[in-house]
């Protein structure tokens, strides 16, 4: 369901539980984040087609070969995106944008963990990165080492109190554990901070929507998406819910099922 596409499990950190990781930013030599977030696919697949031709010139420019990543993620190449990453990890070995980015590839990919060795090496005891922490806490929570993504993702809130990408990680982390209210809580919190965007407030519908409550879960997600794409997210919700194991669905899907997305 294109309108259940987003991003997930890492944003500016971000990922699934499967949550893919969230989608991060790209430059505004492509696009805001926020315009890349409301993309259509045929937008971003038109985007990534534009930013690769500039990648193909020039590889070796970091920024173009970020943003190249980033988009191929975005449209579900995940191995491509894995590709172009490790060429520049190769070209920058030591850069921690670098690795942050290419261990989001790695678990977009699967290769859960590799990306949390890269994570790990990009992050540095003395300037610790939330975004790191936060990306970290993605991959543990899909390796299923949900009390160990908590803590990261406190970690992260400790160095940058109140953000909204982590938070919403954080209540994800929650909802795949099936602790709806605790999940519904920190979701709340998340989409009432300043610079919430969209996948969050997507997140909090699908936890409100997840506990039975689809009439309010299709206010928030009118919010942000149009009354027919919100209408199918809880039809897809409803049906979802009414089949058998649907917890084991919803955890083995990548969340960007109905609208959910770790952001980073």
């Amino acid at each position: 369901m294109s309108a259940l596409v987003a991003v997930a499990l890492l944003a500016t950190a971000c990922g699934t539980p499967k949550k893919e990781l969230t989608t991060g930013s790209i430059s505004s030599s492509a696009a805001s984040p926020r315009a890349v977030q409301t993309m259509t696919e045929p937008e971003l697949r038109a985007a990534a087609s534009s930013v690769g031709a500039a990648y193909e010139k020039n590889p070796g420019d970091k920024t173009n070969g970020l943003n190249y990543a980033n988009l191929l993620r975005m449209t579900g190449k995940n191995e491509q995106s894995l590709a172009v990453m490790q060429q520049l990890a190769i070209r920058f070995p030591t850069d921690r944008e670098v690795l942050a980015a290419y261990g989001k590839a790695q678990a977009a990919a699967g290769q859960l963990e590799q990306a949390l060795a890269t994570i790990g090496r990009a992050q540095t005891p003395d300037r610790p990165d939330w975004r790191l922490k936060s990306a970290e806490g993605a991959i543990l929570d899909q390796l299923g080492r949900s009390a160990e993504a908590r803590q990261a993702y406190r970690n992260a809130l400790d160095i940058k109190p109140n953000d909204p990408s982590v938070l919403s990680n954080l209540g994800m982390s929650y909802l795949l554990t099936k602790d709806l209210k605790t999940a519904e809580t920190y979701l709340r919190s998340a989409a009432a901070q300043p610079g919430a965007d969209s996948g969050v407030r997507q997140n909090l519908a699908l936890a409100v929507g997840l506990q039975g409550r689809f009439d309010e879960a299709e206010r928030i997600a009118s919010a942000e998406l149009s009354p027919a794409q919100a209408q199918d997210n809880v039809r897809y919700l409803r049906a979802m819910l009414a089949q058998q194991n649907s917890w084991k669905q919803l955890a083995s899907q990548d969340t960007r099922s109905p609208t959910a997305q770790k952001v980073n």
